[in-house]
């Protein structure tokens, strides 16, 4: 029996999430389902999501906004990796890039070829032989798909951008679709007593909004999902136990680098995020082990400038809710839960909530068997990222404070255990299903972080010292040439996506 087709999308709260759902639904959706965002000036948005992963440049492409005149847009920069300080033991550096490592040789994976080279005394850096490393510890950019016919693969890259203008302009993208968009305060959420389904939200004012589908992007609190329809939220925070952040800007004082910097502390982390015209900073850290005052000491203590804004204290429980598409609302951002902002995700995950949904759009029906499907992949995605998260945790050599040895000595998921185990005995990655992090992710964190395998592949058995030497010598050559040839970040910038001011 056919069924009707959703005419009517409300989506709840704005910022990057409401107004990237807003903005992706009108565009493939159409003008026949009328979409409208209900936001209100008066409440503020957490707005601290300035760094992505390569997954951002598809916002792009589904949008049909150019790289180049979006990242001018949102005062943005260009991001090969992050850089990581002081996680697997004071003083250690690494950079965990978007692009792979070495080239394969004939079944071997890279990594394989390089531990057997350790094995053989032959003593290199890892990120030596990544292409996003060596240029970004040069400062370099350019957009490069292949590096010639040398079987190497070219640049991965995504975007750091000021999150308040990615919002603005994606506002001024989804109204020029057909989105409406209603200032006001929820005041009451009505729900259908014998189906539980939202039926229709009063504001304070007094106007009423109805629709068919609702989008939950009302932050922490998670107006729709958590305080009407009492879904559960799962706390992490004894896997991932930083609860607070404190966030500010400072002036630009160094080369605009391309790449995050996240910087270990005594009960946390500090990400440094270049934009064009400032530097986004934040100190990320558990109340459990240092003092709010103390981790904001800290915080402007290692800011490269002087301070530009007003410090922005938050506070979070990292998990998930126990389901993200319950009945007929959709949880979207903060409101679906919170992966802290180590690896970037955040803004992945609304990116990917979103394309789910169009990918299961339902009909007036909600078939729960679409609902379930939708629920399991998107668990899927966060217990893997969680997992991701953890790593950077629990690989550590730190004993220097009581957090760090809590992180170095706590258990961990049965998943990431397994992955442990089969990493240090022979060097071996699985990568599950879909898993967003590849493997050259995996294996890049825990070398650099001292996880260093107890063998190497029995095939790589084979290769002798002076086969290897000419083997890595020929991927460094290539790569030192390259990267040389490349323009500096701060010229690509520019050159092709300046920030204008409006």
């Amino acid at each position: 029996m056919a069924t009707a087709g959703i005419s009517k999308v409300v989506i709840v709260g704005g910022g990057t999430a409401g107004w990237m759902a807003a903005s992706l639904l009108s565009r493939i959706a159409g003008p026949k389902v009328k979409i409208e965002l209900v936001e209100s000036e008066a409440i503020g948005t957490v707005g601290v999501g300035e760094a992505t992963i390569p997954q951002i440049r598809y916002l792009c492409d589904a949008l049909q906004i150019p790289e180049h005149q979006f990242l001018a847009e949102v005062n943005g920069s260009y991001k090969l990796g992050i850089e990581f300080k002081n996680w697997g033991a004071l003083g250690d550096s690494y950079i965990h890039t978007f692009g792979d490592t070495g080239r394969r040789l004939g079944i071997l994976d890279f990594h394989q070829v390089w531990l057997r080279a350790r094995e053989l005394g032959v003593e290199t850096d890892f990120a030596t032989y990544s292409f996003n490393a060596r240029a970004a510890r040069a400062n370099k950019f350019a957009p490069v798909d292949k590096l010639g016919d040398t079987g190497i693969f070219g640049i991965g890259y995504a975007f750091h951008f000021d999150a308040a203008l990615v919002a603005k302009l994606l506002r001024k993208v989804a109204e020029a679709q057909g989105v409406k968009r209603t200032e006001g305060i929820v005041d009451r959420v009505r729900v259908d007593p014998e189906s539980g389904f939202i039926t229709d939200l009063t504001l304070q004012s007094g106007h009423q909004v109805d629709g068919e589908l609702f989008i939950d992007c009302s932050g922490f609190r998670g107006l729709l999902i958590g305080d009407t329809l009492k879904v559960p939220y799962i706390d992490w925070s004894h896997w991932l136990p930083a609860n607070s952040a404190i966030a500010v800007q400072c002036e630009s004082v160094e080369e605009l680098t391309p790449y995050t910097i996240a910087r270990a502390h005594d009960a946390g982390w500090q990400w440094r995020i270049p934009l064009q015209h400032r530097t986004g900073n934040g100190h990320v850290y558990s109340n459990q082990f240092t003092t709010d005052e103390k981790a904001l000491e800290t915080l402007l203590t290692n800011l490269d400038g002087p301070a530009t804004s007003t410090p922005k204290q938050l506070r979070f429980t990292t998990g998930r809710r126990e389901s993200f598409w319950y009945k007929n609302c959709v949880a979207l951002g903060l409101a679906s839960g919170f992966m802290e902002p180590l690896e970037s995700t955040s803004i992945h995950l609304v990116q990917s909530g979103i394309s789910r949904l169009v990918d299961m759009f339902p009909t007036t029906a909600f078939s729960q068997r679409d609902i379930d499907e939708y629920n399991r992949r998107t668990v899927f995605e966060y217990e893997t990222i969680r997992d991701f998260l953890i790593l950077h945790y629990k690989a550590t050599q730190r004993d220097d404070s009581e957090f760090w040895r809590y992180c170095r000595d706590m258990f961990i998921p049965d998943t990431l255990q397994h992955k442990f185990d089969m990493w240090e005995s022979h060097g071996r990655f699985y990568r599950a299903e879909d898993e967003l992090f590849t493997s050259a992710s995996w294996i890049q964190v825990f070398l650099g972080q001292n996880i260093i395998p107890k063998d190497c592949h029995g095939i790589a058995k084979v290769l002798g010292e002076a086969e290897v030497k000419d083997y890595l010598g020929q991927i460094d050559g290539y790569l030192g040439k390259a990267v040389q040839r490349m323009p500096s970040h701060n010229e690509y910038i520019n050159k092709t996506c300046s920030y204008v001011l409006k």
